[in-house]
């Protein structure tokens, strides 16, 4: 079978993209998406990447957005990959609106055109809804002291502040922390260094997927841990290894909105 794709990614967050409105592949069938999400995500054997995002359509929204991590694990949400997937509705045409709605696992979120000073659609403003603060635990991982503060944007964050996220080993601790029996679903894991009270640095080790360059619902879970301690103010952008992202949480409706840019690699067809 013969799959067309789109490469895309925000921030380095890359995701291979296949849309089943246009093309319905009959022969993908729901048992074998995870098996084809850890083939087509597959250096140097598939297409590379952080994982696969299905286009499809919806009864309950504009679009649908399904997500399969490289592993084969299917995700609720992705901040960087719905903004690419705003990014493919635009740039083929399949809207007319400035705003749209997707449906995910983590619900249904809002993606908004943001257009520069020339009219042209730059960056994508997604409503990621009201996230969760769920308490914190304190975990001795390798003897290092941990304080876990946790948080759900629709899907698990473990956000945890620390003095240099640079030289932090995120690879030695990340995985140990994911796979903890406290987490009976696995979590991602933040590591957040707070420069003032509008600026951190980011490094997330994503469930799934390990060490990713940049992770959205990540950003917003790091901000809302931040206004939640008191470390941050409610407009916060986030410096990842990526990129940038601004996280803006309203005061009133105490909705978060993740704001960045999507980029297109390229198109191709793959063999499966």
């Amino acid at each position: 079978m013969k799959i067309l794709f789109t490469k895309m990614h925000g921030l380095g967050n890359d995701y291979i993209f296949i849309d089943r409105i246009k093309n319905k592949y009959p022969l993908l069938l729901e048992d074998k998406l995870p098996k084809v999400a850890r083939y087509l995500s597959k250096e140097h054997f598939g297409v590379g990447g952080d994982g696969i995002i299905l286009i499809e359509s919806s009864n309950k929204a504009d679009f649908k957005m399904r997500i399969f991590n490289k592993d084969g694990s299917e995700a609720e949400m992705c901040g960087n990959g719905i903004r690419c997937f705003a990014k493919y509705i635009y740039d083929n045409k399949m809207t007319v609106k400035n705003k749209i709605t997707v449906e995910t696992l983590a619900g249904i979120k809002e993606v908004e055109f943001i257009k520069n000073k020339n009219g042209i659609v730059e960056e994508y403003r997604v409503n990621m809804g009201k996230a969760k603060v769920e308490g914190s635990l304190r975990l001795n991982i390798l003897n290092q002291p941990f304080i876990i503060n946790k948080v759900s944007v629709g899907n698990p964050h473990s956000v945890i502040f620390v003095r240099d996220v640079v030289r932090l080993d995120v690879s030695r601790y990340g995985p140990l922390i994911e796979n903890n029996r406290n987490f009976p679903n696995k979590t991602n894991v933040e590591f957040v260094q707070v420069l003032d009270r509008n600026l951190i640095k980011l490094r997330v080790w994503e469930r799934g997927s390990s060490e990713t360059l940049a992770c959205g619902t990540g950003a917003c879970a790091a901000v809302v841990a931040g206004c939640n301690r008191n470390l941050v103010d409610n407009k916060v952008k986030v410096l990842l290894r990526g990129g940038e992202l601004h996280i803006n949480i309203d005061k009133k409706s105490n909705l978060v909105y993740m704001q960045g840019i999507a980029t297109k690699v390229f198109d191709g067809i793959i063999e499966i």
